[in-house]
This record gives structure tokens, sequence and C-alpha cells, in this order.
């Protein structure tokens, strides 16, 4: 991968460069940022630009075999590292599905992750036999290169099993390179974190994620309401993007209405409806809601209309709602949305969940009426 292939983060890919070029690349680096960042599209294109035998001042030169190697992610120097399922299951039992989910995009969350290796309710993790045998890898000569880079994804998944590393990181044998890629510092062991180098990617801003969406034959319409759903993750952008044109605003405001009104009737039949839709639209609708209700809690608490990230139609229902559903409901309605959001992943009842969550909804909106 190249630099130029990363969206954003020009600050990091220059903070990063200036390291390789001046000979000062930590042997242990932690690449930090939100889910969506490009965190691990960074490491990737680093590692490449490290091995490559042509590199120019700010590129890999894309042509070289190193390079031909790594953008197919099976250069014998590129080592990967990342939570898997099962009690001593090890990463390279995985490599197939690895590359795969690589080739489709670099910027997919540890749920697109175990999802796609089928984990089902299986925890995932970075077990002893995967330290035992990062540690193998590590102690052998380079085959192609002169040096050797381990990417490790996810180390919050190392746990207490971190510590096995510890030597290996502050200590590492010639010419090799740790690049961890990590989304909560918090939770990687601080003795690793005090071994590293840390350098910070951000969350994107709409206009970034409206043109990178362009680019992948986005239109702009589309795009732009993307933008403001995705709230800096590019993940989510290019989920969002492959679903059909839809109107979530109008759904939601149907849906709404139906539990202000407490037709029983009416709300079965909008549960219908949204069961009928796929599992993926029924996410995103969520997070539309989610999106809509944190805007509209702006609103609430500054009465600004001009600040809000919502088309015309929208600012005008947030209005209404202000004579309804007050700083308290917000709250609640929010935690609601929440939880719909982490079962209807975990594929629970959407029949069941939204009929329920519509009857307390009428009853947070009753009791505001009464």
């Amino acid at each position: 991968m190249q630099f130029k292939e990363i969206v954003a983060q020009e600050e990091a890919k220059q903070q990063l460069l200036q390291m390789v070029n001046t000979g000062r690349l930590p042997h242990a680096l932690l690449l930090i940022g939100q889910e969506g960042c490009g965190q691990l599209a960074m490491a990737l294109a680093l590692a490449q630009y490290v091995l490559c035998q042509q590199r120019t001042k700010n590129e890999p030169c894309g042509i070289c075999q190193a390079c031909l190697k790594s953008s197919k992610w099976i250069h014998p120097d590129i080592h990967f590292s990342f939570p898997t399922i099962g009690t001593n299951s090890k990463s390279d039992q995985f490599l197939e599905q690895w590359r795969t989910l690589l080739g489709e995009h670099p910027y997919f969350s540890a749920f697109d992750w175990f999802q796609h290796i089928g984990a089902e309710n299986k925890q995932g993790n970075i077990n002893k036999e995967e330290c035992l045998n990062v540690f193998k890898k590590l102690s052998l000569k380079t085959f192609e290169s002169e040096y050797k880079v381990l990417i490790m994804w996810m180390p919050e998944y190392l746990g207490k099993e971190g510590n096995r590393l510890l030597k290996l990181i502050e200590e590492p044998t010639e010419n090799t390179f740790f690049i961890l890629v990590a989304e909560r510092s918090e939770l990687i062991l601080n003795t690793i974190l005090s071994r590293c180098q840390l350098v910070k990617l951000n969350l994107l801003d709409d206009d970034t994620i409206i043109k990178s969406l362009e680019k992948r034959g986005v239109p702009t319409t589309k795009a732009s309401k993307i933008a403001p759903l995705a709230n800096g993750n590019f993940n989510e952008a290019i989920k969002l993007s492959k679903q059909a044109d839809n109107d979530n605003s109008l759904l939601f405001l149907d849906w709404m209405r139906k539990c202000y009104k407490g037709n029983g009737i009416e709300m079965v039949n909008w549960v219908e409806r949204f069961a009928s839709m796929g599992r993926e639209h029924q996410k995103f609708f969520l997070q539309y809601a989610l999106h809509f209700m944190r805007e509209y809690l702006c609103f609430f608490v500054t009465d600004d209309l001009a600040r809000l990230r919502l088309g015309e139609a929208e600012q005008q229902t947030a209005v209404k709602f202000k004579a309804i559903i007050n700083f308290k409901q917000i709250e609640e309605i929010v935690n609601l949305l929440n939880d719909l959001t982490f079962y209807i992943e975990r594929n629970a009842s959407p029949k069941l969940l939204l009929l329920d969550a519509s009857l307390q909804i009428n009853k947070l909106l009753k009791n505001k009426r009464d």
C-alpha cells in the first residue's frame, strides 16, 4: 500500500516519513486512533516503504519486487499478528481470510473481522501460542530484505499475555520493527505503551469523507448524506455507501409519530416494515437515529439551528421535537437506541426489539404529555 492511498492523515504521514528518511524509525511504534481513521492502512504503507528497494522521499516505488509482494500482503519479511478465536489458534491459520478482508479495504473494525472469520459468540484474543509464534518468526533471519516488520493489529486483545512480549519489544532482534495498530490505549498494558513511540491519527472531517467517497464512485448527493452519519469513521462511510438509497429521516420521523400516538396497530405495522429490511439497513437506520438525537441534543441546549448537521426538513423536525422531548427523555431514547444497535448486530429478533422499544418510547412521551 502507498501513502497516497490513505485518506488524509498528512501530519502522521510526514512524521513517519521523516523518521524513516532520517534513520530514526523506532523499533516499536504505536499507531493509534479511533475506528476508521486508517491506522492499519498507515502501518501497511509504512512497512512497504521500509522494505521498498527504490523508495522516493515520499512514497514506496510500487514496482520493485518488495513492493509487489507487500501490496499483496505476501512479503516474507512482513509478519502479521491479530486477534483470533480458539484457545491455541495463531494468526498464521487465518492469513487467507486476513488477506481477503484487506483486499476489500484496510479500514475494517474488530467486529467486521470477527464476523468475517465466523466468530459468532466466541471471544477473540491474542493468546500465548500466538505470542510464542511471534518470537519464532522474529528470531529468524530476514528472507529477502534488510529489515523485517511485525504488524500487530489490535494489541488490546493481548491482555496479560502482553507481558510475554515486553523483552522482545524493548530489545528486538537486529533490523526488526514492531508496528502496533490500536484504537484504545487504556486496554494496552502500560509496560507495553512505555516501550513504544506513539503516533496519533485523527478522525476524518466531513469534507474529506465526501471527497474520498466520490473517488470511489459514490454520487456527491449520497456522499454528502453519508458523511455526517459516519462521524469521522471511514469504515462506516464505506458501509453506508454500499446501502441502497433510502430516506432514514422520513422513516425515523414516522416511527416517532407512531410512538407518540400510541396506536398499537400502527406501531406493529411500522415494526413489520422495519423487520423486512436487511440487517445492515436496520443498523444504519439506528445509526441515523442516534445521529439525529445527537444533533437534536445540540439544538435543545443551544437553540441554534445553524450549527446542526441536519437538512432543512430535519431541522424542522427538531423544532417540533422540542415541544415533545425534554433533556431526560433524550438520554433515555439514546440509551435505548444504543441497546437496539447492540442486539441487532447480534442477530436478535428485530420485531421483538422494535416493538418493545416502540412501547417504551410511547411510555416516555406519554409521561411528558401527562
